[in-house]
């Protein structure tokens, strides 16, 4: 698609605003950068690579479309969330699938991070020392994108840890059991 279609769409409407939704590979974002355009990167796809969906056995909870790639994909999405830029910024596209539909013989695609998405993003960012570019990656870029106004209401991170549980309502969480670092309030 990107090749043969989106090309032709970005030629014959330049001033047409594109978003690539949940890129998951280095060269979406060489291509975001190339043209200018616009993309929301998933929690899960600058964690994850596709080497964790089989640690210890097949793990259906890290089952998700677009499919976790290469520890290259996921560096390459990592440097442009971090980077600053304006045009990549936070789509959790969350998918609280139950689970015994993950374990079903078809499972759904789709992990749950609504519940750590924050949290989750905060510790990558206070990891690489780039906190000061987190309200554009988890906000304001893509308010600005959209031409939508800023929340006038704001969260108060803190770096405190906690555990996430095992299951929401009968819902498995990205990194459930895991200790998380930050949260907010």
């Amino acid at each position: 698609f990107v090749q043969n279609e989106l090309l032709t769409i970005i030629k014959k409407y330049p001033k047409l605003k594109i978003i690539l939704e949940h890129i998951s590979k280095k060269e979406s974002v060489d291509f975001v950068i190339k043209h200018n355009i616009f993309a929301t990167i998933t929690p899960q796809h600058l964690l994850l690579d596709r080497n964790d969906i089989f640690k210890c056995g097949i793990n259906p909870h890290l089952y998700c479309l677009p499919i976790l790639k290469r520890s290259t994909d996921r560096l390459a999405l990592l440097e442009a969330a971090l980077s600053g830029r304006k045009n990549f910024f936070l789509g959790t596209d969350s998918a609280p699938h139950l689970e015994v539909k993950k374990l079903s013989s078809c499972g759904c695609a789709g992990i749950f991070n609504s519940p750590v998405a924050v949290e989750l993003i905060t510790e990558i960012f206070d990891t690489h020392d780039c906190l000061d570019k987190l309200e554009g990656f988890i906000s304001t870029n893509g308010c600005d994108c959209y031409g939508l106004p800023y929340n006038e209401e704001y969260i108060t991170l803190k770096k405190e840890n906690w555990v996430v549980p095992d299951k929401y309502w009968g819902v498995v969480p990205l990194y459930n059991g895991k200790t998380v670092h930050w949260t907010y309030t």
